[in-house]
């Protein structure tokens, strides 16, 4: 899907503001028709949980419903006219008028609908949009509602941060011809003969039967190559490699014509040359051997929640710069497209993260004691959460696979691998990752429960990401047992497995200002120390190729007697202030960062 961009084909109209609020009386996400019957307004983008006071609104189980009036550029007429959201978490219905003109499930990723026979240029309409924000099994990320005594519906989750909701992301209006571009798809590679000339495969697709020209444009806007027909290969000669912190980017400028050679819609797609391959135990860009470091993170901040905010998208890059980070995963779900174009131009290495979060029902057994029930089950995790997957991994592909920054798919955290039922599940999504995108490894964060030993899916992608915590989960406190309960982890999966391993989750929860001369959990100095011990045992295991400690920042999670004001395994706080282990941290990103990679044992870069 093409994110909506002016051209000169094509106008845009973004519709982020403050917007008309209301809960919905009903479950069934039937609206109101006319104008909502409200006092509150919300602000798009933002999740709307921490905006108002009412305690009833923050933890509100169902539907909810935006609505304004949005007026249709007059010199349109002629235009396909559409509507696109960037996400509505979870789901969503839109209206035009009292019309339904779309539906969709999924919380992080796009969604259009196009209203051209329901709006007239230079005519206001009636703009209302529902927001469910249900979990259950057939959704990704999963959960279950309950009833209290007292009637309330009450919604829970496996996953390890806040369930906000609503409209996080931008909403747009815009204008495309009658006969447009659909979708492009760009590959990039380094001919094998003369490593000066990059090749960049592309594939166009329009909605009705068009000549189609491409031209490549450097970063001066001069033209390096160019090609006839929907289909081909451009070779750029002397061409700039997309680099991990040395970002060169590239446009591809493409063109439909109509019967007469005239010029009937127009789309500039950015990309970056630069290719990625797993070999052995190694993780190369470029043919280079690369060594990840920086987080997992989460879409979070006070009071918008998940709502994007450029401020903190332009702050946390440079947090991240100063703290000697390369990379990034999208921790547990698709992040805002503007996230990924900005990692694009500034050479930031991105692992492409699903919502499949929460698929391991042992999680549930052993925080809430209940018995233990089998994750993939007819009564659990079934075909209709696999297919629920399915789609999720295909709208990720679709609206990601032209960024250079995306080298790799993760496609579930921390799934029950270890149980029956595993490999069934995840196989057929394996195969589809790799027929949607045949170009990068995949990838999955294997939890604490799963070993090298007991582990039935790990043979089937390409890169082992592990998530441990020994020294916080396990031998709490007690650093020597964990550093040596880790490294004989990580040599048992390198041993048995022979594939590129990277650490996608270590941290230990740490209070700001909590400090102690002892190895003492929560204080900001056992997070040091913490870090240090995982750090000992990396350095050791020849087939490292990453660590990504967790978390970036502090973040809001559901309440419980173990979260205190969220999860606090930030390396800064929630307000992005630092904690001991930032410095530490960048003491040791950043000389590894001025190291250069040796071939052999050691891969840092």
């Amino acid at each position: 899907m093409l994110k909506p961009r002016s051209t000169p084909t094509r106008e845009l109209v973004n519709l982020d503001g403050l917007w008309r609020f209301a809960v919905a009386t009903t479950t069934d996400g039937e609206p109101w028709t006319g104008p909502l019957d409200t006092r509150l307004e919300a602000p798009v983008p933002a999740s709307y949980n921490d905006l108002f006071t009412d305690s009833a609104i923050r933890d509100h189980v169902g539907w909810v419903w935006y609505q304004r009036q949005v007026r249709v550029p007059r010199g349109w007429a002629g235009e396909r006219v559409v509507l696109r959201f960037d996400a509505a978490t979870h789901g969503a219905k839109v209206y035009v008028g009292d019309v339904l003109v779309a539906e969709h499930v999924g919380g992080y990723t796009p969604f259009e609908a196009d209203v051209t026979e329901h709006v007239r240029p230079g005519e206001e309409f009636r703009l209302t949009v529902g927001v469910n924000n249900e979990l259950t099994n057939r959704t990704i990320p999963p959960g279950s509602i309950t009833v209290t005594q007292d009637g309330r519906r009450k919604q829970t989750y496996l996953h390890d941060f806040y369930n906000y909701a609503g409209l996080a992301r931008s909403v747009w209006l815009y204008c495309k011809p009658a006969v447009h571009i659909d979708d492009i798809t760009i590959v990039t590679g380094i001919d094998g003969a003369d490593e000066t000339v990059g090749t960049v495969e592309y594939s166009v697709e329009t909605n009705s039967p068009a000549a189609v020209r491409v031209r490549a444009l450097d970063a001066d806007g001069m033209e390096v190559a160019a090609g006839e027909g929907a289909n081909g290969t451009l070779r750029i000669t002397d061409v700039k490699l997309w680099r991990p912190g040395a970002a060169c980017l590239y446009d591809l400028v493409v063109e439909a014509r109509g019967d007469d050679g005239e010029v009937v819609d127009t789309y500039t797609e950015p990309f970056g040359v630069r290719t990625v391959e797993v070999r052995g135990t190694q993780f190369l860009i470029n043919g280079e051997p690369f060594y990840f470091t920086g987080f997992g993170k989460h879409e979070d901040s006070p009071v918008r929640g998940k709502g994007h905010d450029d401020a903190y998208l332009v702050h946390d890059f440079q947090l991240m710069e100063w703290i000697g980070a390369n990379s990034f995963r999208t921790a547990h779900y698709p992040y805002a497209e503007e996230v990924m174009e900005f990692a694009d131009r500034h050479g930031i290495v991105v692992i492409d993260e699903t919502a499949a979060v929460g698929l391991n029902l042992a999680v549930e057994s052993g925080l809430l004691g209940t018995p233990p029930r089998p994750t993939f089950s007819d009564d659990t995790f079934n075909d209709d959460t696999r297919a629920a997957h399915a789609q999720a991994i295909r709208e990720l592909v679709s609206r990601d696979k032209n960024h250079p920054s995306v080298v790799m798919w993760c496609i579930a955290n921390e799934p029950a691998s270890n149980e029956e039922g595993a490999r069934e599940y995840f196989e057929p999504l394996v195969a589809l990752t790799r027929k949607l995108d045949p170009t990068r490894p995949v990838t999955y964060a294997a939890v604490m429960f799963a070993t090298h030993e007991n582990d039935r899916i790990a043979d089937l992608f390409d890169v082992l990401c592990i998530n441990r915590y020994y020294g916080w989960y396990i031998a709490t406190g007690d650093l020597a047992t964990a550093e040596a309960y880790l490294e004989g982890d990580l040599r048992g999966w390198a041993e048995k497995f022979g594939k590129p391993i990277m650490m996608s989750e270590y941290g230990a929860d740490t209070q700001p200002g909590l400090h102690s001369v002892w190895d003492t959990p929560w204080t900001e100095e056992y997070q040091v120390a913490y870090l240090e011990a995982n750090h000992r045992a990396f350095d050791r295991i020849d087939a490292f190729i990453g660590e990504h400690v967790w978390n970036f920042a502090d973040f809001q999670t559901a309440n419980g007697i173990h979260r205190v004001g969220g999860n606090k395994k930030g390396v800064f706080t929630r307000e992005r202030l630092p904690k001991a282990a930032a410095h530490a941290l960048r003491a040791r990103w950043t000389s590894l960062n001025d190291r250069k990679p040796a071939h052999g044992d050691d891969h840092r870069s």
